[in-house]
């Protein structure tokens, strides 16, 4: 099997996806930036191919696989629909170093990083993000378009909707989180203690609501 792939993202978290990538036994044949400005530049050993627009100006993307480095949630959305629009391949990246259960579910172009450890009966969708060292208990659901910060901890039984960010070092207590709802954000550090509605922005510890997101 083929197992060529280019990187869609130019920038500080470009390194973290070659050292996964190649970890995942990958070849990288290019990087794809957002825009034209470093086109024909060399970045970590790697060419810089050109921009997204001119990826996606290609008729078919069919049988080519592409890994997805931006750690927004809403641009990797984009990006991921238009790559499976024009039949492209997002594959799922799992670390070798990571400890992922085999009574795991894992959705399709899921990234789990260096250290991660995936408990079993867990549900991951797809195109979400596991950072280093993220730790998913037993039973927990996360949904699609989320993106897990290094050393965040998610207790069991909690239910993570859609276009979720959870920030670095939170955590989530076992069987006081029952949800926490599409599109909110829980910020660094923070100890959530109860759910969380969607769209809004929680933080501190205990974890308060600092921010509705209703307008945006």
């Amino acid at each position: 099997m083929i197992k060529d792939i280019y990187i869609l993202g130019v920038g500080h978290n470009t390194p973290v996806y070659i050292d996964l990538v190649q970890a995942c036994g990958y070849t990288i044949k290019g990087l794809y930036h957002f825009n034209n400005e470093r086109t024909g530049e060399i970045d970590h050993g790697f060419p810089i191919l050109g921009s997204f627009e001119d990826l996606f100006k290609m008729g078919t993307l069919e049988g080519i696989n592409f890994a997805l480095s931006q750690g927004d949630n809403t641009i990797r959305t984009s990006i991921f629909n238009k790559i499976k629009n024009k039949k492209g391949n997002i594959p799922t990246l799992i670390h070798p170093t990571s400890n992922v259960s085999p009574f795991a579910k894992i959705g399709q172009g899921v990234v789990i990083h260096l250290n991660s450890v995936v408990h079993p009966d867990v549900i991951i969708g797809d195109n979400t993000v596991l950072s280093c060292n993220v730790s998913i208990l037993h039973t927990t659901t996360i949904g699609k378009n989320c993106y897990l910060a290094a050393c965040s901890l998610i207790g069991a039984y909690v239910n993570i909707k859609d276009n979720v960010f959870i920030g670095l070092g939170a955590i989530l207590i076992s069987g006081k989180v029952s949800y926490i709802g599409e599109k909110s954000f829980v910020g660094a550090g923070a100890l959530v203690t109860k759910s969380v509605e969607a769209k809004t922005v929680v933080a501190g510890s205990p974890a308060k609501v600092i921010r509705i997101l209703d307008n945006e």
